[in-house]
């Protein structure tokens, strides 16, 4: 069993938070095994179920932009990123986000500086962070350890709580556009051994005090 590490962090619009990662987790798992069985009681998290998107090495720290780059891939990454974000806003009555060319020129950039830290959006956009290690982490795992946080978000006091904020922009129901990239990152950067660094941002934002009730539907 190969051992894997991620850590993950969210923008927070309804207050200010020192721009660190949240949580440190290591997890005893394989990322080749996307069954995810093991979730059985987290509904929330577990009822939508992807395979890791699987590039290889050198097609994954990719620039949509790039005139080089396979026109196949591009069409694949924002189509998989599109789809999977929308099956889970689905369980939660969120209408389908479209992808933004605009907003992904600088989410790439972004990633690509391999600082786990939040940019500086201003209110433009949410923002996403996940990194992890191993070969086969990629948008699918970051993407669900966020979904993850469902099963911790209390409906009875809706609002942002830093162990549920990338749950509640992923569903946020007035954010219309989404933009994710994904970045090779050397080891001594975010982790000491070499790392996938994934960030999305979103527009409308989400996040905003006063509005979860309205934005963070319930599981259905």
């Amino acid at each position: 069993m190969r051992f894997q590490a991620s850590l993950l962090s969210t923008i927070v619009l309804a207050a200010f938070v020192a721009a660190l990662p949240h949580g440190f987790q290591d997890a005893d798992a394989e990322y080749e095994d996307s069954s995810l069985t093991g979730f059985s009681a987290l509904p929330e998290a577990g009822q939508v179920v992807f395979a890791p998107i699987e590039f290889s090495d050198d097609l994954l720290d990719f620039d949509l932009s790039d005139d080089s780059v396979d026109s196949a891939m591009v069409d694949d990454w924002k189509t998989e990123v599109v789809k999977q974000h929308n099956a889970y806003r689905a369980h939660y009555g969120a209408s389908a986000l479209t992808w933004s060319d605009q907003l992904y020129a600088g989410t790439k950039q972004w990633a690509d500086q391999c600082k786990f830290q939040h940019s500086n959006g201003g209110g433009k956009y949410g923002e996403n962070l996940a990194a992890g290690t191993g070969n086969a982490y990629g948008f699918s795992n970051g993407l669900k350890d966020w979904m993850d946080e469902a099963a911790k978000y209390d409906y009875n006091k809706p609002g942002f709580s830093s162990g549920t904020g990338h749950f509640t922009q992923v569903v946020w129901k007035s954010s219309k556009q989404v933009a994710c990239a994904i970045s090779n990152c050397r080891g001594g950067t975010i982790f000491q051994q070499p790392s996938k660094y994934l960030v999305c941002r979103y527009t409308p934002p989400g996040n905003f005090a006063g509005r979860y009730a309205e934005n963070v539907g319930r599981y259905h």
